[in-house]
């Protein structure tokens, strides 16, 4: 059983900065892919932005240059550092889990991240 817990969601203003993490557990394989999907009111659920075990990096286009993702391979954990935030940015965040060999993906319950105007 793999499990995803999110956390860092929050109010913020526009211009601001917030940064997400989520810790997976249970019986993962190493060769997987980490990240986040956002969701908006209305909206189809959309690319964030995804790493790779071996660090290898694909971003959503409205984020470029404002996200940055990393992440801990000892802790299991993968960040999202968002700056320079926008109104747009409002969604809940999910995270991801691929299990890149057995094609298996999983998803946590998502984190709300509000920005104002």
């Amino acid at each position: 059983q793999v499990q995803l817990v999110e956390s860092g969601g929050g109010l913020v203003q526009a211009g601001g900065s917030l940064r997400l993490s989520c810790v997976v557990s249970g019986s993962i394989s190493r060769i997987n892919a980490m990240g986040w999907h956002r969701q908006a009111p209305g909206k189809q659920r959309e690319l964030v932005a995804m790493i790779l075990s071996g660090g290898l990096t694909s971003y959503g286009g409205s984020v470029k240059g404002r996200f940055t993702i990393s992440r801990d391979n000892a802790k299991n954990t993968v960040y999202l550092q968002m700056n320079d935030l926008k109104p747009e940015d409002t969604a809940v965040y999910y995270c991801k889990f691929e299990e890149v060999s057995a094609k298996k993906y999983y998803w946590g319950k998502g984190t709300l991240v509000t920005v104002s105007s």
